[in-house]
């Protein structure tokens, strides 16, 4: 009789399992292609906001490598990148026909299923996401300024108007951004004094609450299409071109020690007290009628490769927090040092109703700075 130490007998039998796992897989693919031949190849459609194109260009090669060599089927993961509100009307219009959506935030699934539902009753076609990566909204200012005017919310900007102080303010246009559309939608919460999951029609539309936001957005100087564009414009114009500005996190990560070297002054991220909405880029298997059960296999081995311990890890040098639990934040990266803070420890609300969102982008076109 052969004894085996307790380690290798527990090393021996997760072994066991992880092949049954793959051999069980390897057998549902079989059983669905016996009556009309075997699956060569796989062809996906991931569609997905354009701020995690740099992570995913790097790793999915990875992911067609692996499938290949666990299934013996080969995958091709075609990747679409655009903006989040492009992607929705790609999806409404029928000009894409993804496997996977990936918007750069969840609020963005119940808008996709309204719109959607209105042209086919009764259906919804995003059944639910899981975040693949994070990067929570922030206030982004100068170190020096934030300071000084102890900036802790946007209500601290309105405090700022309110007493004549002059600054300058930004953010993307959320006629063409995420970061845009959730940082408006973080002004009007703050304003009306409710979350975004609480926030009503009535709320956007009260008189005082749309006086307090477009206060607040007549200090704005720079309305621009991309979140990316605030960070090196902040860099190479310095603080008198801007004072604060709303986008993610990962760009304060991207320019924080570039400021410092150029102005003496390094950006920083406010998290804002009031809490703030993460930038979770969910993971949407998509429930529509042209994609088939092939399609869906592949996109769910995808979500798994993604959330993986070493994929996750390599999204962290791209700016992004990790989704998955089980992996740490890499401090080495989410320091003081570099204009952000280790841990998350602020209220993360949730997304509003699509209806709400719907009508806070018609009701920007009253409170911007018309002259930006």
């Amino acid at each position: 009789m052969v004894l085996i130490p307790k380690r290798g007998y527990l090393l021996l039998l997760t072994g066991i399992i992880i092949g049954m796992l793959i051999f069980s897989a390897i057998s549902m693919l079989y059983s669905r292609t016996t009556s009309t031949g075997t699956i060569k190849r796989i062809e996906i459609i991931f569609l997905y906001s354009s701020e995690k194109q740099s992570w995913l260009e790097e790793v999915i090669p990875q992911f067609e490598k692996e499938f290949f060599r666990k299934y013996g089927i080969e995958v091709d993961v075609k990747l679409q990148a655009a903006g989040t509100h492009e992607t929705i009307n790609m999806i409404l219009q029928g000009s894409s026909r993804p496997t996977i959506w990936s918007p750069a935030s969840s609020i963005w699934i119940p808008y996709l299923n309204e719109k959607w539902m209105e042209k086919h009753p009764g259906q919804t076609i995003a059944p639910g996401g899981k975040p693949l990566v994070i990067s929570p909204i922030v206030i982004v200012g100068w170190k020096s300024l934030v300071e000084k005017h102890s900036i802790g919310g946007f209500m601290d900007l309105y405090r700022l108007h309110k007493k004549g102080i002059n600054y300058k303010w930004g953010h993307p246009d959320p006629s063409y951004s995420n970061g845009g559309t959730m940082t408006v939608l973080l002004e009007f919460c703050e304003a009306a004094n409710k979350t975004p999951d609480t926030l009503s029609i009535q709320d956007l539309q009260d008189e005082k609450v749309l006086e307090i936001v477009s206060s607040i957005e007549s200090h704005a100087v720079m309305y621009g299409k991309s979140t990316g564009f605030f960070g090196s414009w902040a860099v190479d114009g310095g603080p008198e071109v801007i004072s604060f500005f709303g986008v993610y996190e990962s760009i304060v990560l991207d320019n924080a020690l570039k400021a410092k070297h150029k102005w003496n002054d390094t950006l920083i991220a406010v998290y804002p007290s009031f809490g703030t909405l993460l930038s979770d880029h969910p993971f949407v298997i998509l429930n529509a009628s042209w994609i088939t059960w092939y399609q869906k296999f592949a996109a769910e081995k995808l979500l798994e490769f993604l959330l993986r311990k070493d994929i996750q890890l390599r999204a962290e040098k791209h700016g992004f927090r990790p989704a998955n639990p089980e992996v740490e934040v890499n401090p080495d990266i989410f320091n003081e040092k570099n204009g952000v803070s280790y841990t998350l420890n602020i209220r993360i609300l949730k997304p509003p109703k699509g209806k709400v969102l719907e009508v806070m982008l018609k009701i920007w076109e009253r409170v911007k700075n018309k002259g930006v």
